[in-house]
């Protein structure tokens, strides 16, 4: 499960980490929410990339109600491939969605304990992540995505038993890749999750989208 994540790193940043991306430059967010606009990263048909902002919250191409996004935040790795709502994207529709880290909720004898995750190094980093472009009668266009999730590393148990898939090195150009095959693409998402992570427990403010500031990443005593 990934319900929660933040961008924040200035655009020179985001060039350092990802290269000289065209739209690669977003205001800092601190607690972004589903059916919110997400940054992310897309292959065009000539094979270059381009960095936009699409709903969080994936809308197949073919559904009539677009509502049906705010329960399609996330996709699970295993089944990608045979699920409706997600098998055309996985073929067709892959994306890198940028993050500086996500927060996920660990079970605590007195509560729910928020969590920010990040990379041990602090760059920002990316998640693998779906797209699809819907259109209503009236040529409204929604550009949505959603997050792909796998099984938790050994690091992320003690918080969750899923985790959002963590792409580093050679895995954004294999995700973005329109020829590559998919023995590649499962091995990917379904592979070890070994991305160095760190996590500290903040404040529960975060609970509520409506907050959204630096604050929010910032360490409390659970």
């Amino acid at each position: 499960m990934c319900g929660r994540f933040a961008l924040f790193s200035p655009q020179d940043a985001l060039i350092t980490a990802f290269g000289d991306i065209p739209g690669l430059e977003f205001s800092p967010r601190y607690n972004i929410a589903p059916s919110q606009d997400v940054a992310v990263v897309v292959s065009t048909d000539e094979q270059s990339l381009v960095a936009a902002q699409y709903r969080w919250g994936l809308i197949p191409f073919w559904v009539k109600d677009p509502a049906i996004g705010n329960h399609m935040i996330n996709a699970r790795a295993e089944t990608l491939a045979e699920k409706p709502s997600f098998r055309q994207a996985y073929s067709r529709h892959r994306c890198l969605i940028l993050t500086n880290g996500f927060y996920e909720w660990q079970k605590l004898p007195e509560g729910k304990q928020p969590m920010f995750i990040s990379r041990s190094d602090n760059r920002p980093f990316v998640l693998a992540g779906l797209w699809d472009q819907w259109e209503s009668s009236n040529g409204e266009r929604v550009l949505s995505c959603t997050i792909v999730t796998t099984a938790a590393n050994h690091f992320m148990q003690a918080m969750h038993h899923r985790m959002p898939v963590c792409l580093e090195g050679t895995s954004l150009d294999a995700w973005l890749d329109s020829t590559a095959p998919r023995e590649q693409l499962d091995s990917v998402i379904l592979g070890p999750q070994q991305m160095a992570l760190q996590a500290w427990p903040v404040s529960r403010r975060v609970n509520n989208p409506a907050n959204d500031a630096e604050d929010l990443i910032g360490s409390v005593a659970s």
